[in-house]
């Protein structure tokens, strides 16, 4: 008995003495075969007086599941409770165990094993199958970590991110990051002005003075709230949001100007079938090797298409080169080409116009942005891995859930105190 007992403690990694292992077999449960193994829990004291004058009083039966490496094959621990009554205090208890909480089927290694899966990008229905246990016990697992943060409100990292993503029903959700660490600080459930700022304004006047510089894109609030909340921090417009503004102008100003052509003539075919030639840096472009082209039935470089085409309207061509100068400018960090840019007086497209006067609008923080090394480049990899959480999970409805989802991506599980989830057995 006692040989067989080590045996199964071993196998199973189980460590406490106060289980005592019988036996094992397979049964035929529902059409399912079940390993089950053999346990009584015994009660070696009064766990109100620490008395050892118990007397025994029955046992309650309960079916623990356990953890598996065959998820075709659950295991089960039918373990038998202890009943006893003090004889000493006259007080009753049953025998409790790390193996299992109080009142609760699910062993606290399952658990364990369920919430490193919570980490992994998969589904819960996935780790619900494997572990052999219900949806709604995987969302207890998750519902036991914390979604919290940033708890600490007399410290503020002295680089910030701000920018949004879309989340639980399709709604924008703020998020802010650390551009040292690349941490995240905070997700909020909207990104309104208010909700920003009374977050915001939980910590002390000393933490948020401590703040340097804050990253985001053009985004019409977001430089008033930085000015409010963080009297210190210089503005810094992120680069990639500023060539993005550029090359979609251009684009739509180009199929502006392509649809004026009929659809035969080789003006618009020069403007619709290479328009990815238009996005590149002109530095880039093929100047020296000739490729047939069906479309234009001619050969011809990637530099000869781009010219030919930008031919075909002087403003056309002007807001080109505006927006190549203006790309040249910010990759080598040259503010006084940026300066002349926003100060030209070039004919161009009415979207590339409109963007120049956005620029001018947030002069300094486009400065800034040119000169400084932070970027939201961080921040846009964290928000690459939140939509692949949402697609993996077809979507949240729970705004909790998600936000726990994406803390335990990061492997910063902070657990609540009722639950004890953590327990070694």
């Amino acid at each position: 008995m006692s040989s067989l007992n080590d045996y199964i403690k071993f196998t199973l990694d189980i460590e406490d003495q106060n289980i005592i292992f019988s036996d094992y077999s397979n049964e035929n449960i529902n059409g399912k075969i079940y390993k089950i193994y053999l346990a009584e829990l015994i009660q070696p004291t009064c766990p109100y007086c620490r008395s050892t004058n118990l007397k025994h009083n029955g046992h309650y039966v309960s079916n623990v599941r356990f953890i598996t490496a065959d998820a075709s094959k659950p295991v089960t621990i039918r373990l038998r409770k202890q009943r006893v009554l003090c004889n000493d205090c006259l007080k009753r208890s049953m025998a409790q165990s790390n193996l299992v909480n109080k009142g609760c089927y699910i062993s606290n290694t399952s658990k364990r094993k369920i919430l490193s899966a919570l980490t992994e990008d998969r589904s819960m229905t996935s780790i619900a199958r494997e572990h052999n246990v219900s949806i709604n016990t995987v969302q207890r697992v998750l519902e036991a970590c914390s979604s919290k943060f940033y708890d600490d409100f007399d410290h503020l990292p002295e680089h910030l991110a701000f920018d949004e993503f879309k989340g639980v029903g399709k709604k924008l959700h703020f998020i802010c990051l650390d551009g040292d660490t690349h941490k995240v600080v905070q997700i909020l459930r909207t990104r309104f002005k208010p909700d920003i700022l009374h977050y915001f304004y939980k910590f002390t006047p000393k933490a948020r003075a401590m703040v340097k510089t804050v990253t985001m894109d053009l985004n019409c609030y977001y430089p008033l709230v930085a000015r409010e909340l963080f009297p210190n921090a210089q503005i810094v417009i992120d680069r990639f949001h500023m060539v993005q503004m550029l090359t979609r102008s251009f684009n739509i100003f180009r199929v502006q100007i392509m649809k004026q052509f009929n659809k035969r003539s080789r003006e618009y075919k020069l403007l619709k079938s290479p328009w990815k030639l238009y996005l590149m840096k002109y530095d880039k472009l093929n100047k020296t090797t000739p490729y047939y082209d069906w479309h234009f039935k001619d050969s011809l470089t990637q530099e000869h298409v781009v010219l030919d085409g930008l031919d075909c309207d002087r403003t056309l061509e002007n807001t080109y080169w505006v927006m190549q100068d203006f790309m040249t400018a910010i990759q080598n960090k040259d503010e006084k080409q940026i300066i002349h840019l926003l100060n030209s007086k070039h004919t161009v497209g009415k979207q590339m116009h409109q963007t120049l006067l956005t620029f001018k609008h947030n002069y300094t923080g486009v400065l800034n942005g040119i000169s400084s090394n932070y970027s939201n480049g961080c921040l846009e990899g964290v928000n690459r891995k939140i939509k692949q959480i949402e697609r993996t999970a077809y979507g949240y409805r729970n705004f909790k859930h998600l936000l726990i989802r994406i803390r335990l991506e990061e492997n910063i599980v902070k657990e609540k105190e009722p639950n004890n989830y953590f327990l070694v057995a």
